[in-house]
């Protein structure tokens, strides 16, 4: 689940690209972690070395993990993906209509 907040609408600025990250808060759950539960049972093992999961959690998910962390990089990766396919395109002159 993701919340998108927008602030204010205003005349598109030369030079820049769309759509733009103002602010980024939080990291995303991992795929296929099971939903609010799957997640909230990730987070409380990857948080505790000593839990029974840990190690598991730990190598499923491949490196440590920080809730906190929104991974700015792949955002704007995404972003940037996002402005080329939404990007303005030529159009194709329309034909002439041809009176009968």
């Amino acid at each position: 689940h993701h919340v998108i907040k927008v602030e204010k609408i205003d005349d598109a600025m030369p030079g820049a690209d769309y759509p733009r990250l103002v602010r980024a808060i939080g990291a995303c759950p991992p795929e296929d972690v099971g939903g609010f539960p799957g997640y909230d049972d990730f987070l409380e093992a990857m948080a505790n070395p000593k839990h029974e999961e840990h190690d598991r959690m730990l190598e499923w998910y491949g490196g440590k993990f920080d809730p906190e962390e929104a991974q700015i990089g792949r955002i704007l990766d995404n972003f940037e993906r996002l402005a080329k396919k939404w990007a303005p395109r030529p159009r194709k002159p329309k034909a002439a209509l041809k009176r009968l």
